[in-house]
């Protein structure tokens, strides 16, 4: 009786999986070159392959590497009134918040921003923390994204507390931060047309991607910004602050504002431009 499987019958999927059953892949950087083969001979497209090749580094990848660090962390505490906890959540604009109690070190349990609802109104109820608590997960640093991932999707959980060898409290890590290591950044309200990377959004006002070249935004604006020391805005703002920025720092370079909209423990995602008077005329077409 013949054991062995059948060779898959789609023709598109016959061609990219023939050079993986004449190579043998022996290691993981074989089957990297095979793949890169593929996209050579148009089997994939680029999108493809660095999902593919993402898909291969996450297994390798642990917690501590893309987890937000404690220090980063937007916390609300567990004893603080409504009049304080909604301004916090509107300035950071997350949905999940971990909750802190008289040990600010420890993290009694997890806040969802639209549990607040039903206090708003002047018929709500009055406020308590304690009723709308939900249980926080916890996991380990060294514990692989692979694997994180799974569970995630098992348990339908968003967020996890990650801890140290000691069971503190070292950061958090969400689903979405692990999904972007496989296919990117996650946009949300702020969609860019495929190719694109400055967005106009009024007379004087922008968004841009953070990894736009300071060629591209030069060719854009008009400028001459020098790309001597970085090669990206992103790399630019961070250089003017001094530090890795949080959501809503901004600075001023050569007659523009730059206002940062999206960033984590590791870069700039997203930025704002606002083109001050004394800027040189932009472009108003997009790239």
């Amino acid at each position: 009786m013949n054991t062995s499987s059948k060779a898959p019958s789609t023709p598109w999927l016959r061609k990219l999986l023939a050079p993986l059953v004449k190579a043998h892949p022996e290691t993981r950087d074989d089957l990297v070159a095979i793949l890169r083969q593929a996209r050579s001979r148009h089997l994939m497209d680029g999108e493809a392959l660095s999902m593919m090749e993402a898909v291969l580094q996450v297994s390798e990848l642990r917690v501590r590497d893309i987890m937000i660090p404690r220090a980063r962390m937007v916390v609300v505490e567990r004893d603080k009134p409504m009049e304080e906890i909604l301004p916090v959540i509107v300035e950071s604009a997350h949905s999940r918040f971990p909750v802190i109690g008289d040990d600010r070190s420890e993290v009694v349990g997890i806040l969802l921003a639209k549990d607040l609802l039903q206090y708003c109104g002047p018929s709500a109820r009055s406020f308590n923390m304690r009723d709308v608590l939900r249980s926080a997960v916890f996991v380990p640093e060294s514990k692989r994204l692979n694997v994180l991932l799974k569970e995630f999707r098992v348990s339908r959980n968003h967020m996890a507390i990650v801890i140290d060898e000691y069971g503190g409290a070292a950061g958090l890590i969400t689903i979405e931060d692990v999904l972007e290591q496989i296919v990117g950044e996650i946009e949300d309200e702020y969609d860019f047309d495929e190719g694109a990377y400055i967005l106009k959004r009024g007379d004087d006002l922008y968004t841009a991607k953070a990894h736009t070249t300071i060629e591209d935004f030069n060719e854009f604006f008009h400028t001459d910004f020098d790309d001597q020391d970085y090669d990206t805005i992103g790399g630019m703002v961070v250089n003017a602050l001094g530090h890795m920025p949080k959501r809503g720092e901004s600075v001023e370079i050569g007659g523009f504002r730059f206002i940062v909209v999206r960033a984590d423990s590791r870069k700039v995602r997203l930025l704002n431009i606002e083109r001050l008077d004394d800027a040189a005329d932009v472009n108003d077409g997009e790239t």
